[in-house]
């Protein structure tokens, strides 16, 4: 086969499946070439990492110091040629990245409100709508089609918004051209029409004398229209193709290419040679067979029938049964992370494999990369993720100093949270325990300070408007590092000096450099911290953003916009001394010894979402619009994106599904049973992982088990006291945790029965409720923060509540909350689309709900929203402070107060528990301790009103419950205690009040229990002391 290729005389297409050595074909057959000498092949690679590989192996097989062929993507080929055979008076062009191209496109489009239809005008601004308007100029040009073609298309199928996006089209290409700036579609379209240039064409072909492209399939229109052009007929061009894993059709390439290969090239001289490669080297049988199975479902190939079942069927080279293929299901993604770890782990030590030779490959970039690879980094798993699989704002180590460039542009003083954020950050140098300490030392320093919450105390004194503690210059050099920056921008500095500003005068950038030099885990943290910092400051350097604030306002939303990761600016290489953590997409000519698939779960994988609600590249045709892609074609599209991740495996594959029972999302993808393989559920995670950190834990319970012989306690004490004084070159110690004085239940107990609270209890309506539920919830999820992230339901929840908030201002009517939603909706992290999809309709029908229940009550006297208030109130003869904010605050025609709180949940109370809602008790309590005086002076409480805006109530009116006035009805039960209060709520707050004030926080256990956020851990559940 490598002679057919070397030695082609006209047009071959070879077609291979996964793992049939294309790719060393193609080095083999090249080498050849350059043995043979004489004239070289013009060879298309699929990306710029793809072509350096290509040459390093060409020049390895030729075994000498040569000059090796052209080898370059298409993308680079073209923009030589723009450059070398442009116009001459023209600049030289600039290529734009994806998320350059996206944002330069978003500010166009705010500069062109009134040009689209009335019923687009609200989503013009919308990040989505600016996703779509780049993709089909893309498609646009991919087709060879001018600004007026894709006007015309739209008047011909009677739709308004296609024959503006034509217009806009034109401007586009207008602006850019003046800016001498590219993107890559426009790129290829340029460079085609210098082909069309008689002396350029014969210029161009006499530097080769045969074109070869591999990855044929992913080509896009233009891409094949620029390779035939380049080849005149018998000249020899060799396409390699894999059609079965043809995975960028959103970036216009086809499965059909390969038959659209053979039209194209058949000529007077004669038709194309289609050729298979018919072994699968590496492969087992039963791999063969499961890869086999899963590609059946895509339908035959559009090739000749016998080309079409050699090229399905490749002989497999390995015996059955040597090569290990397992798909496991898991009750929850920890348990699923976790077995991943201990798989890797064990392959490591067990077998002796490199973790270079290991990969994890996931469906999402964006929302599965993360969480995985910080779990395998626990584990103590290196992990190597390639610097621009993830959008820049979302790089941990970015997200401090853009922070901070936000506070400085605002004058340099922070809030709460963003105090507290920063400084826990590694621009701020503290930790959460310190944070902790600085609060305490802030309250204790300033007896003004009274009941200013801590954060705020940080906060202020962050901002230079509190004094610092003694002995706290950490603090007060990054309060006057934000007041120097805050002084650059004050005095017009650009984004990127301010940046400087913030980055170089902590030791910060030290600490990455020093951690960057040493070996180990962290180096390799720290390295692609500082990769993310230097792609801040190129693209800070190369901002068009003006000095000044607006021009970090402008640098901001630039960063914030890159949603897509950047082509060319973080590729960085990896070192290839950790285990991969990547997307299916980026896996495309690689493999590993050992691949794992995870989180192959429906709705992730596949994804059936249509990308166009507005604008459908897909409809763009070369005669006009037509009907889009249909879901059956998206669905096959996502199972040749299986296949492609499935066959990345040269040795031993698993593939990993969440299986749950508390989320409707938690259903593994329907592809996974179409490996034709058993699934196993794996309820336990490992007993032990095999790492350090492990090893000490086990050694220690070894030692201090009362019920193991006297000999392994002494061998395991032994054991930890060598791990104790065990350090590495640098002198760190290897296993602190081996240390018994780092144990806990040796310390000396504290001095007092409880940790003190200081002398102010504070209560939020919120807060009373939730203590009151079970003190043991309140204590984990309020005071330590040990609740898990908010889920999708949580998220909506305040979604809604925003949308509400703004319709009651005025900001928003029905339309118009609909197109918030729209904007905010790609943000929430909904683990299936079908879920996404079911909730989407649920918001819109509780936005719909609120709309009619304001209009309902236009002619309410509002006092406000979100409105907050502080009040105090006596208890037990003890003060405590109530403070929050109230979702509405209307006022009756005799000047009293009634309270509306909006509820987004799902399930409904009854109308007893409606009038013993705490929360609505407290801000009724507030109302009458004066709590809202500034609003309305002696204003007493009318009642409260929940809305639940999920649920119908009488005329499209969401469903809502009254709570009487604490006049009206002073005490619920003949209780002998409530009796003794003024009011139940004065009760209620009581009660909440010992809690807090004790310091001891049992659990109660009730039906709350099943919603429960750390149920895992409660010992009324599971009879265990904790």
């Amino acid at each position: 086969m490598v002679n057919v290729v070397a030695d082609a005389a006209g047009p071959v297409l070879v077609l291979g499946a996964a793992g049939t050595g294309k790719t060393t074909l193609l080095v083999e057959a090249l080498a050849d070439r350059v043995r043979a000498g004489g004239p070289q092949p013009l060879v298309f690679a699929a990306t710029r990492q793809a072509a350096s590989e290509l040459r390093d192996r060409i020049v390895r097989a030729c075994g000498q110091t040569t000059l090796a062929p052209q080898v370059m993507t298409i993308h680079a080929f073209c923009l030589a040629l723009v450059r070398r055979w442009g116009d001459a008076e023209d600049a030289v062009p600039e290529l734009l990245t994806a998320p350059e191209q996206e944002f330069r496109i978003r500010e166009l489009l705010r500069g062109w409100r009134g040009h689209w239809p009335a019923e687009l005008e609200a989503a013009v601004g919308t990040r989505a709508f600016a996703q779509q308007v780049r993709a089909v100029l893309a498609r646009a040009r991919q087709l060879g089609l001018d600004p007026e073609d894709v006007s015309a298309a739209g008047a011909a199928a009677g739709e308004p918004a296609w024959g503006a996006l034509g217009e806009f089209m034109g401007e586009y290409l207008t602006i850019l051209d003046a800016e001498a700036k590219l993107d890559y579609a426009e790129l290829v379209h340029r460079a085609r029409i210098l082909l069309g240039q008689e002396d350029v064409l014969a210029a161009v072909r006499a530097q080769f004398d045969a074109v070869w492209v591999d990855d044929w399939a992913e080509l896009d229109p233009a891409q094949i229209a620029l390779v035939r052009s380049l080849a005149p007929d018998g000249m020899p061009v060799v396409a390699l193709a894999d059609p079965d894993t043809s995975i960028y059709r959103f970036r216009g390439g086809h499965p059909r290419a390969a038959a659209e290969f053979v039209r194209l090239f058949t000529s007077p001289l004669g038709e194309p040679r289609v050729e298979v490669l018919d072994t699968a080297w590496g492969r087992s049988v039963a791999q063969a067979e499961a890869l086999a199975s899963v590609a059946r479902r895509l339908g035959a190939p559009a090739v000749d029938a016998d080309v079409a079942r050699a090229y399905r069927a490749p002989q497999p080279t390995v015996a059955a049964g040597v090569r290990a293929m397992q798909v496991c299901t898991f009750p929850d993604e920890a348990t699923q992370a976790r077995h991943i770890a201990g798989e890797l782990r064990a392959a490591h030590l067990d077998d002796g494999l490199p973790w270079g030779e290991m990969a994890v490959l996931v469906r999402s970039g964006r929302t599965q990369i993360p969480p995985l690879a910080r779990a395998l980094t626990d584990a103590g798993i290196p992990v190597e993720v390639a610097g621009d699989e993830v959008g820049l704002a979302s790089e941990l180590a970015v997200r401090p100093l853009l922070l901070a460039l936000e506070v400085a542009g605002r004058g340099g003083a922070p809030d709460p949270d963003e105090a507290h954020r920063l400084l826990l950050s590694g621009w701020g140098g503290y930790d959460a325990v310190s944070i902790r300490t600085l609060g305490r030392l802030l309250r204790g320093a300033d007896a003004a300070a009274g009941g200013t919450p801590a954060p705020t105390l940080v906060a202020q004194a962050l901002a230079g408007l509190r004094e610092r503690p003694e002995g706290e210059e950490e603090l007060a050099q990054r309060r006057d590092l934000l007041r120097a920056a805050a002084g650059l921008v004050e005095r017009g500095a650009r984004p990127d000096e301010v940046l400087w500003e913030l980055w170089s005068g902590t030791p910060w950038p030290d600490r990455l450099r020093a951690e960057a030099l040493r070996s180990g885990e962290g180096a390799a943290r720290a390295n692609r911290d500082l990769d993310a910092i230097v792609a801040l400051f190129q693209l800070a350097h190369e901002s068009l953003a003006p000095g000044g604030a607006e021009g970090v306002r402008w640098f901001l939303a630039e960063v914030a916009q890159q949603q897509i990761p950047a082509d060319s600016q973080r590729e960085s290489a990896v070192s290839g001394r950790g285990v991969r953590v990547l997307t299916a997409h980026r896996a495309k000519g690689r493999d590993w010894v050992f691949t794992v698939v995870a989180g192959v779960q429906e709705g992730v994988w596949p994804d059936v979402r249509r990308r166009g609600s507005v604008f459908d590249a897909q409809r763009l045709t070369s005669n006009g619009l037509g009907e889009g892609v249909v879901t059956r074609e998206l669905v096959a599209s996502e199972r040749r994106l299986f296949l492609l991740a499935c066959s990345r495996a040269q040795g031993r594959l698993l593939v990993t599904a969440v299986e749950g029972t508390e989320g409707e999302e938690d259903r593994p993808s329907r592809f996974l049973t179409e490996l034709g393989l058993p699934v196993r559920h794996v309820v336990d995670p490992p007993v032990r992982l095999h790492t350090l950190r492990a090893l000490v834990a086990e050694l220690r319970r070894v030692a201090q088990d009362a019920e193991v012989s006297p000999g392994l306690r002494e061998a395991a004490a032994a054991r930890l006291a060598a791990l104790a004084d065990a350090t590495d070159a640098e002198g760190r110690a290897l296993a602190p945790d081996a240390d018994p004085s780092r144990w806990w239940g040796l310390l000396d107990p504290t001095s007092t029965t409880a940790p003190p609270r200081g002398d102010e209890i504070r209560l939020s309506p919120s807060q009373l409720e939730s203590v009151l539920t079970c003190p043991r919830q309140y204590f984990l999820g309020r005071e330590v923060k040990a609740e898990p992230p908010r889920g999708t339901t949580t998220i909506l929840g305040s979604v809604i509540h925003a949308v509400a908030e703004r319709a009651a201002t005025g900001e928003l009517n029905s339309a118009t909350a609909s197109e918030l939603l729209d904007e905010v909706w790609a943000t929430i992290p909904f683990p299936a689309a079908w879920l996404s999809a079911s909730e989407r309709a649920e918001a819109d029908a509780a936005v719909e709900r609120f709309v009619a229940w304001q209009a309902g009550h236009e002619h309410a006297d509002v006092v406000g929203v979100e409105v907050p208030f502080r009040a105090e109130v006596e208890v037990d003869g003890e003060t405590v402070v109530l403070a929050g904010s109230v979702d509405r605050l209307e006022r009756t025609p005799t000047g009293d107060l009634r309270v509306v709180d909006f509820k987004t949940g799902r399930s409904l109370p009854t109308v007893a528990d409606a009038a013993a809602s705490p929360q609505l008790g407290v801000y009724q309590l507030a109302i009458e301790q004066g709590g809202f005086a500034e609003h309305a002076p002696g204003a007493h409480a009318v009642g409260g009103t929940l809305v639940y805006l999920r649920h119908d109530g009488a005329g499209g009116w969401p469903k809502d419950f009254r709570q009487p006035s604490l006049a009206e009805k002073p005490h619920l039960t003949d209780d002998p205690e409530e009796l003794t209060h003024p009011t139940w709520v004065h009760h209620k707050v009581a009660q909440a009040r010992r809690v807090l004030a004790s310091g001891s926080f049992d659990a109660r256990p009730g039906g709350h229990c099943q919603w429960c956020p750390v149920r895992s851990s409660c010992p009324a559940k599971s009879g265990q002391v904790v």
